[in-house]
């Protein structure tokens, strides 16, 4: 619960950033390489998010930490 809590500020940390570029996209010639590259972050994001939710469901590990409870 606190990974997701934390994820999801990131998340809109980045989204926020990614307004914040768009908004200045206009004016600035650079903007296009920052929104890729946060785009990427995002990206990334996903990706780590759906690492934690399969280490966090997976079952072998539940199993390996009741085994650890009861030693």
């Amino acid at each position: 619960m606190v990974v997701l809590i934390v994820l999801i500020s990131v998340g809109a940390g980045v989204v926020n950033n990614y307004l914040k570029l768009k908004a200045n996209a206009k004016s600035d010639k650079g903007a296009d390489e920052d929104i890729r590259r946060v785009l990427g972050e995002v990206d990334r994001l996903k990706e780590r998010v759906r690492v934690l939710e399969k280490i966090v469901t997976d079952q072998e590990r539940q199993l390996s930490d009741e085994i650890r409870k009861l030693a």
